[in-house]
């Protein structure tokens, strides 16, 4: 089906130039008293040329060669001259856009070579100015040719792009995809199993307190439900690929951390709605997915007893901020977010990176962010810097202060 669509254009062009030969023919054939009368096997070679141009695709070299020859043998067995020549002309012009350059070329230039030969055998002037008008023609046509030519690569260039930036934005996509659901499974079971094993404990020790952390542990999976549900519908294509991920949340995200059994503490430098601003929606899910990941691991992994998260606003170390911004400057340029995530845990004794840092640096990256993750002695220290856009909003004036949870 698709290549008799691609087809079509060139079958409307075959039967318009057998419509042209014929009827062009037959009206030319009355002013040509002296010529062979039009027969049946002079309109089979007027229909046999145009037929030919069918074979554009599949066989260019044969299609010329084929135009070609019907062409001669009907102007050698004398039959009226008329618009003969135009299947030939645009044989000439689709074998040079299939990229068969070198053939077109040659077979023009033999055309020119025996249009000249014809003139000096007749030795007349006037024939080799026709013969010059052809040739100049032939070479008018090869050269439109090759413009088709181009314009068809340039066309299938621009369609490889697009073919690749959809790949790329597809695997952009599958790889945001993938960090979400690690971020959902990795932070809810995590912190579901550790919950879980508390209430064991406490089912033998202090059974009065075992309810409380059941409903922890069904709150906390009802959260991961709805989690999982936005990515679902992600994948239905009914949600959007980033759910609304806010620094409103981190309040949440360390009180499931002292829920695991960790003294988690949360401070803001600045205070939190002038960071908000200033990072954006998209740097605002970057940071809390950061933040997230990071005390995932300490939960999961580092053996800690205490977290503490600290945002803090900072100048671009060599771009130092005025207090009062000039004309035309806007409030923010030149500072920076930064996050600290420390704890007191066994620390990264230099494990292997795995997904989870793999994809907070990928995260960071994509908005012009960093993440440094060093042992802390004691414990381990994640820093994470995030530039900041500017915005002319009012906050500009809020004193710093340290707010902590």
């Amino acid at each position: 089906m698709d290549a008799v669509r691609r087809d079509r254009p060139i079958m409307v062009l075959a039967l318009a130039a057998a419509a042209m030969q014929l009827v062009g023919t037959h009206f030319a054939a009355s002013r040509q008293p002296l010529a062979r009368p039009l027969d049946w096997f002079g309109v089979v070679l007027l229909l046999a040329g145009p037929a030919l141009l069918l074979l554009h695709r599949r066989a260019p070299e044969a299609m010329l060669g084929g135009v070609l020859a019907v062409t001669a043998g009907y102007l050698a067995l004398g039959y009226p001259w008329g618009p003969v020549p135009l299947s030939m002309g645009l044989a000439i012009i689709l074998t040079t856009a299939a990229r068969r350059r070198a053939y077109a070329w040659s077979v023009a230039g033999a055309l020119v070579a025996a249009l000249f030969i014809w003139a000096a055998v007749h030795g007349g002037g006037a024939d080799f100015v026709r013969a010059a008008a052809v040739s100049g023609w032939l070479v008018i046509l090869v050269f439109f040719g090759e413009g088709l030519r181009l314009r068809r690569e340039r066309a299938a260039e621009r369609r490889a792009k697009a073919q690749e930036a959809k790949k790329r934005a597809e695997d952009e996509y599958r790889l945001a995809l993938a960090r979400d659901i690690h971020d959902v499974v990795a932070h809810s079971l995590s912190m579901i199993n550790v919950r879980a094993s508390v209430a064991l404990h406490l089912a033998e020790r202090d059974p009065a307190q075992l309810k409380p952390a059941l409903e922890a542990i069904k709150s906390g999976s009802k959260d991961a439900l709805e989690q999982v549900r936005e990515l679902l519908g992600v994948l239905r294509r009914d949600a959007p690929l980033q759910p609304g991920l806010t620094l409103d949340g981190l309040s949440r995200l360390l009180e499931d951390a002292r829920g695991a059994g960790l003294a988690a503490e949360l401070t803001f430098d600045g205070g939190p709605g002038l960071v908000r601003d200033r990072l954006g929606p998209a740097g605002e899910a970057v940071v809390y997915k950061v933040v997230q990941e990071a005390v995932v691991n300490v939960v999961r992994h580092a053996g800690a007893s205490r977290v503490a998260v600290r945002l803090e606003l900072q100048a671009v170390p060599g771009e130092p901020r005025p207090a009062v911004p000039g004309p035309g400057q806007a409030a923010g340029a030149g500072q920076q977010l930064r996050v600290s995530i420390r704890d007191d845990g066994r620390g990264v004794r230099g494990a292997p990176e795995g997904n989870g840092r793999r994809g907070m640096r990928e995260r960071l990256a994509a908005v012009g962010g960093t993440v440094d993750i060093t042992d802390g002695h004691p414990g381990t220290l994640v820093t994470v810097v995030v530039p900041l856009h500017g915005t002319g909003g009012a906050e500009e004036a809020e004193p710093p202060s340290d707010v902590a949870r």
